[in-house]
């Protein structure tokens, strides 16, 4: 009415004409929006349930199989859940989440016996997995660190974008990935270090790079650390598959480990959702390196009152699986043994489809599959070739030509090595 009143209205006003046009107002509000893009990688699995054919294959999307094909409840996973059962808790967890479990968390990244722990000089708090744990960081760095940028590998995980654009911080890339040698570009990537500005932000994998499955070696590592200490870089760690990379979360966490040793205040986000299969429960945990254990403290209570309006504290059911299995010697025994069994599969896998492919008389050198880790191959095939296999195939995966080994099997990695050689071997 105030409206019609102000734009100068001088006739008669009912009350259906101002129901109508308060009718016509609301309908307008959300006329605007357009479809979203579909996600690059869940977009996979929709149209693989979408396709009929029986000898479909789901190579795309980063979630563990056995060789079967189906989805695995660890043994370790089970015997916790009995037990919480058996106690249940659906109380409110504190904003920073569960204490035991960030607790447990920090010891395997920083070790077991770390000083860093002991002195208290790291604030932590559990997060929504590791897209969670990024998440709080890049907002926690939009807040105290609102001029800075974060420098992200190319290729990266395509959510981490995501993340970092959704917190407004904003993103430089530098040089990761060699497309020809299907390896690291060491030598670009240690020039994008030195020319960055000093006191940047890097974002970097500590372990099976997702998603190319390329790892600096060792001493690949300690020249990165020593280059980000000369120019007083800071270093986040996306740790999404400690121990599910090598079958050894101590290895896995090298990285890591070297960093510490030249004493950098890093950041690192941990995830359980590939290394325990708990993948729905959305469990990981954001840690960050102090200078003493006032800062820490400072740290933790502003990364709480972040979390606070996004979503006033985390879940408790993963959070207690995971402290049930790390905080019992038996039950922690078995994870180790677990999560190698599942480590072994995949390399098992890669070296089996590197192996049929050779077989094949491939005039392409497949030695990449075997010297990658992790979850992911990176394949080094063209979208073009990728849309073939899709096509002609049925097989399904990123159109990046990243090959998920977790659903290769030994009943389809022949099908699937053949496939590979019909759409490559006249590239």
């Amino acid at each position: 009415m105030a409206q019609l009143i102000r734009s100068g209205f001088s006739g008669r006003v009912t009350k259906s004409g101002v129901l109508g046009a308060a009718r016509s107002m609301s309908t307008a509000w959300w006329s605007h929006v357009e479809p979203a893009a579909k996600d690059p990688i869940l977009g996979v699995t929709e149209a693989f349930l979408a396709d009929p054919s029986p000898n479909k294959v789901n190579v795309g999307v980063g979630a563990y199989r056995d060789d079967n094909g189906k989805p695995v409840v660890l043994g370790c996973v089970r015997e916790a859940e009995r037990r919480i059962a058996g106690n249940l808790n659906m109380e409110y967890l504190p904003m920073g989440g569960s204490v035991k479990m960030v607790e447990e968390t920090l010891k395997l990244a920083y070790g077991e016996n770390s000083d860093l722990i002991k002195d208290k000089r790291i604030a932590a708090v559990q997060a929504l997995s590791g897209t969670g744990a990024c998440r709080l960081f890049a907002d926690f760095q939009k807040r105290f660190s609102p001029d800075s940028q974060i420098y992200i590998p190319v290729p990266t995980w395509s959510n981490h974008h995501n993340i970092w654009r959704d917190a407004n911080v904003p993103q430089r890339t530098f040089h990761y990935y060699h497309p020809e040698s299907k390896g690291l570009d060491f030598a670009s990537l240690m020039d994008d270090v030195k020319n960055a500005p000093n006191g940047s932000f890097f974002l970097l994998h500590a372990c099976a790079h997702n998603p190319t499955g390329v790892d600096p070696t060792e001493e690949q590592w300690k020249e990165i650390s020593y280059q980000f200490k000369v120019k007083g870089h800071y270093a986040l760690f996306d740790m999404a598959y400690q121990g599910f990379a090598s079958g050894d979360p101590e290895r896995d966490a090298k990285s890591i480990r070297i960093f510490l040793e030249d004493g950098h205040l890093i950041g690192c986000a941990q995830s359980y959702a590939k290394n325990m299969g708990l993948y729905g429960q959305r469990v990981g945990c954001l840690s960050m390196v102090c200078e003493d254990e006032k800062q820490a403290v400072a740290v933790k209570s502003q990364l709480q009152q972040i979390a606070r309006p996004m979503y006033s504290n985390p879940p408790i059911h993963g959070a207690l699986v995971v402290s049930i299995i790390l905080t019992d010697p038996d039950l922690k025994k078995l994870w180790l043994k677990e999560v190698k069994g599942m480590a072994d599969r995949i390399i098992g896998m890669r070296t089996a489809l590197r192996e049929n492919l050779e077989k094949l008389g491939s005039p392409l050198s497949w030695e990449h599959i075997t010297k990658q880790i992790g979850m992911f191959c990176y394949s080094g095939m063209t979208p073009e070739q990728v849309d073939r296999l899709t096509n002609e195939f049925h097989i399904y995966l990123t159109r990046n030509g990243r090959i998920s080994m977790a659903g290769v099997t030994t009943g389809n990695v022949g099908y699937l090595a053949n496939a590979i050689h019909e759409v490559t071997k006249t590239a």
